[in-house]
């Protein structure tokens, strides 16, 4: 087994794809963990804009998270209907192309693409952000902990959908069950108590208020505290990766994620204020979680506190799995489209889209060194692309309904209608409160992700128009080409590639660059006797050898030009050039020798022109010396004139 193997698996064929698809079991890990996770982060993300309040700040985290809930209710309503209408999934870009035309379309991707991105940085700096708060000493390692996680989520997802998927079940499933039972410990103790539960760990002491309450800071808590719904769509997004039948198991991890959500987001916020919980600054030595405040409160910091918030930990820095899962998605939708490169749209070993989650993982991986790994710091440029996403989704299913009509068009016309509202009204929001903190970099990079579309569309358009061909095979002017074959000395390399030029044409220049003049005698009487005399007598057609002195050691320039007198010369041939290659077998080898042939088909490429063809004749390094050098005395004394 390889290495690759080793790390990656064995290639799978295409015929198991559908062996890759999942369940509902699996679908919730694999495309649930970015909403399930967020009710760890978005309701201290909504109070950490809530510290200049101190003791007051935690009376207004349970109406700003009921508000949100009920953005979640409409929107779960209105991805359902998503789920039903483009079994295919594609989400928001596909529902907004469709139905509000192409640039609507890439607004949406755009919008998508970035929040992805953002899922993938901000789970992560969120999970390792919980584990510096159960192990504080860990605080200096903080991004270096948070690369490592995306290194390892990255090779997962490059394992495949279902190796995913059934890889975060057990932290997923643990961390419900845990967190859950805190819940339910800390609302019992709430009922017993009468209302007023005594901590088992005492809290930090809350700072002295600073401002009062203003609507401007409960309209930022509140988009900050909006966070929590990103992931929502990501279902209807990857409706493709569910195993038969497709909608239905869909439709059914849908309803399952946002019902955890809003329980577990309900359910925080109201022990938070029960307890008097309030947020931290994160950049303090002492720095303590929400979450990791509210567990230690209701059980203590035993063994059952090291469970739920290692389980936090987990699901957090994986919830980086619902942008692995739907970032290639997206992409190779969008590359099907020509707006982004083809090479998004292959499928990789594990018939995964390789090279979006390579992307990703490099994007990602730069806004956690950009940002430092904090969450606070990430957060504002946060939930600006996911509600952009949002609203242009259901802006496009109320077209759809429009235009399919027929019985209930009216009811889900009425239902997406709501959730365009909905989200439109906190997409404004969210962009005036966190315009300032960062949400403006959000919306300079959408613009550059739009022309960087329109430039790749440009170029295929382009491609297209040149390459297209509505003509009959063109028979004219079908004359051999005139082959250039370059050489450095005579090995069998260079001798190889000879042979194959006088199969294909009687017009053959070997050419010799080199600023040493020893060098080109010692090839000329070379040339003389291996080439010329075995070829008098015959009627093979005789090459012709051109020595160039090149006294500043250049060998590129020189050959262009004379290419470039050759097509003056031949103006209705096509030029050949043959370049020999030594191929080493082994990759150790390939650091002991210049490569300079491959940097000479690179630059033949790049610069030869319509006229010039480039052809590659490769001599690979045998397994045994001794054979090698057999074969090479064996056609030199064949070629050895008699004397």
């Amino acid at each position: 087994m390889s290495f690759l193997d080793r790390i990656l698996g064995k290639p799978l064929a295409t015929h198991e794809e559908e062996g890759q698809r999942v369940g509902v079991f699996a679908g919730i890990p694999m495309l649930g963990l970015d909403a399930l996770a967020s009710s760890a982060y978005g309701p201290e993300a909504a109070l950490t804009l809530l510290i200049p309040l101190g003791a007051m700040s935690f009376n207004y985290i349970t109406p700003i998270i009921g508000v949100i809930l009920v953005l979640l209710i409409i929107l779960y309503f209105s991805y359902r209907q998503t789920i039903a209408a483009y079994p295919d999934g594609g989400g928001s870009y596909t529902v907004a192309k469709e139905n509000l035309g192409t640039k609507a379309g890439l607004l949406a991707a755009a919008s998508l693409l970035l929040d992805y991105v953002l899922t993938v940085a901000v789970g992560i700096s969120a999970g390792v952000g919980a584990l510096v708060s159960a192990v504080p000493s860990l605080h200096s390692y903080t991004l270096s902990l948070c690369l490592l996680i995306l290194v390892l989520i990255a090779v997962i997802n490059l394992r495949g959908v279902r190796e995913s998927g059934l890889a975060f079940a057990l932290p997923t499933y643990v961390f419900i069950v845990s967190l859950f039972a805190v819940l339910i410990i800390g609302l019992y103790k709430t009922l017993v108590s009468g209302g007023h539960p005594v901590p088992l760990h005492a809290l930090p002491l809350m700072p002295p208020a600073t401002v009062g309450v203003t609507l401007w800071l409960l309209m930022r808590s509140f988009a900050s505290g909006c966070t929590a719904m990103t992931g929502v769509e990501a279902v209807s997004n990857g409706v493709s990766a569910f195993a038969n039948p497709g909608v239905k198991n869909a439709q059914k991890t849908l309803t399952a994620i946002v019902a955890l959500l809003g329980l577990l987001l309900g359910g925080i916020a109201y022990l938070c204020r029960v307890y008097r919980i309030g947020a931290m600054n994160s950049e303090d030595a002492g720095y303590d979680s929400v979450i990791s405040q509210l567990v230690s409160a209701i059980v203590g910091r035993g063994f059952f506190y090291y469970v739920t918030i290692g389980s936090v930990l987990a699901v957090l820095a994986l919830s980086a799995n619902t942008g692995f899962a739907d970032f290639p998605r997206l992409c190779r939708l969008i590359s099907q489209d020509n707006f982004l490169p083809h090479a998004f749209g292959n499928r990789g070993r594990r018939l995964v889209y390789s090279l979006g989650i390579i992307v990703l993982t490099v994007f990602s991986g730069a806004l956690l060194i950009a940002f430092g790994g904090l969450t606070d710091r990430l957060i504002p440029l946060f939930a600006v692309g996911a509600f952009g996403a949002f609203t242009l989704s259901q802006a496009g299913m109320v077209q759809h309904w429009r235009r399919l009509g027929g019985k209930g068009a009216k009811t889900s016309l009425l239902i997406n209608g709501l959730g365009c509202v909905a989200t439109a009204v906190a997409l404004v929001v969210v962009l005036a409160a966190k315009f300032f903190e960062g949400a403006w970099v959000t919306l300079a990079l959408i613009p550059c992700v739009l022309w960087l579309f329109s430039r790749v569309k440009g170029h295929y358009d382009h491609v297209r128009l040149e390459t297209s061909c509505q003509r009959p095979l063109d028979l004219s002017d079908l004359k051999p080409p005139v082959l250039v074959v370059p050489i450095k000395t005579w090995n069998t390399i260079s001798e190889k590639a000879l042979r194959f030029a006088l199969k294909l044409s009687p017009d053959v220049m070997a050419i010799h660059i080199s600023s040493d003049e020893a060098e080109a005698e010692h090839l000329q009487k070379q040339w003389k006797t291996f080439v010329v005399e075995p070829l008098e007598g015959t009627t093979l057609p005789q090459p012709h050898l051109m020595l160039v002195s090149s006294p500043y050691r250049r060998v590129f320039n020189p050959l262009f030009a004379y290419i470039n007198e050759l097509k003056i010369q031949y103006p209705d041939r096509l030029i050949a050039v043959i370049v020999p290659e030594l191929v080493e077998t082994k990759w150790y080898q390939y650091f002991l020798h210049n490569q300079r042939a491959t940097a000479l088909k690179a630059a033949l490429l790049l610069k030869g022109g319509n006229r010039v063809v480039v052809i590659n004749v490769p001599w690979y390094l045998s397994e045994s010396r001794s054979v090698q050098n057999q074969e090479y005395n064996e056609k030199s004394e064949l070629t050895k004139p008699n004397r």
